[in-house]
């Protein structure tokens, strides 16, 4: 069957398994079982970037080794692929296609034509939006390249693989499980932030930077959401509530944290510097401690104490400090040290 005869086919089983729940490795497992006819291939590989580590991390490499598959995932291979200009291109390379002869490319002659190939293609995944993700990469022992209808077919599904795999998406998908968030970014391993597909991102609620690289230090091993307030630059908001979420141990792995921005909740009737006076509370801090952070008397800190447990309707400062932590009523004691 032709590939003009395949393509609907084809196109309605990617946006099915596009659809499919979970994270990106069954989806990439399905589309290559549904791109074997397509590819027909001996051996593939489906990677994402992690432009971090400037390494394409392989999610699955059906046929390939070990010793390749550990190839794929280096700097070394990711350097090849931006010296033929995959990571710019749109369209699937054929092998006889690269720009720099295959003879003279280590992948080539040190990992793929030793283990038995002797055609392979390779398609950019590139999402609507203009972001590079990775790379879908197949090859065979056959010396017989895809046919132009076929790459014409793979150009034109290479936005809806990419859909399919991006790992962007099971994070949103994870952002719409938050009541009330309706802004967020995602921070990365080096504090960088990525604005998440179909949420505005922070400068919406008027938060600042300082802010969401508190997350890093709030998301110690071991815990996998923090809860707290921050003041807003936009006077009308006041404070705004973040919440910060541990990203799930998905490739590419570079991403850190979901950083979700919304409006506080009931906050008891508790002002600005009560929630700065709980923030110190829940960091452990003592009496004269806090009033030493704040720039107070100790006098007034305990009245702000005795305000706050009232309000909260809590018994002690440490019931008042749990139910602040649990609920995240409290401007972080880190804000207030970067801020001053």
């Amino acid at each position: 069957m032709g590939a003009h005869l395949n393509s609907g086919r084809v196109t309605a089983e990617i946006v099915r398994i596009a659809a499919m729940p979970g994270g990106v490795r069954p989806r990439a497992e399905a589309l290559i079982e549904i791109l074997r006819p397509l590819l027909r291939h001996d051996a593939a590989w489906l990677s994402l970037l992690d432009p971090e580590g400037r390494r394409h991390q392989p999610i699955i490499a059906p046929g390939h080794t070990g010793r390749l598959q550990r190839y794929l995932g280096g700097p070394e291979f990711t350097a090849i692929l931006e010296r033929v200009g995959l990571h710019r291109d749109r369209r699937p390379m054929r092998a006889f296609e690269s720009p720099v002869p295959v003879e003279e490319l280590p992948s080539w002659v040190d990992y793929f034509q030793p283990d038995g190939f002797a055609e392979g293609v390779a398609l950019p995944l590139v999402t609507a939006d203009g972001r590079y993700l990775g790379m879908l990469g197949a090859h065979a022992g056959s010396p017989d390249p895809l046919s132009d209808e076929l790459c014409d077919l793979l150009a034109t599904v290479a936005p809806l693989i990419a859909y399919a795999v991006d790992p962007l998406r099971t994070l949103a998908a994870l952002a719409g499980m938050v009541h009330g968030a309706t802004a967020g970014v995602v921070l990365t391993r080096s504090g960088r932030t990525e604005l998440l597909p179909g949420l505005p991102g922070p400068h919406s609620f008027g938060v600042e930077p300082p802010a969401l690289h508190l997350v890093g230090a709030l998301l110690a091993p071991g815990r996998s959401i923090a809860r707290f307030m921050v003041p807003s630059t936009d006077p009308e908001r006041g404070l705004v509530q973040v919440t910060a979420l541990a990203c799930p141990p998905e490739p590419p792995g570079h991403h850190r944290a979901l950083v979700l921005l919304g409006p506080p909740p009931e906050t008891y009737g508790l002002t600005r510097r009560e929630m700065q006076v709980l923030g110190l509370l829940v960091e452990g801090r003592s009496n004269a401690a806090i009033a030493g952070a704040l720039r107070i008397t100790p006098r007034t800190a305990i009245g702000h104490l005795e305000h706050i447990m009232a309000k909260m309707g809590a018994e002690s400062r440490t019931a008042a400090a749990v139910r602040a932590d649990r609920q995240g009523l409290y401007v972080p004691a880190e804000l207030l040290r970067r801020c001053s």
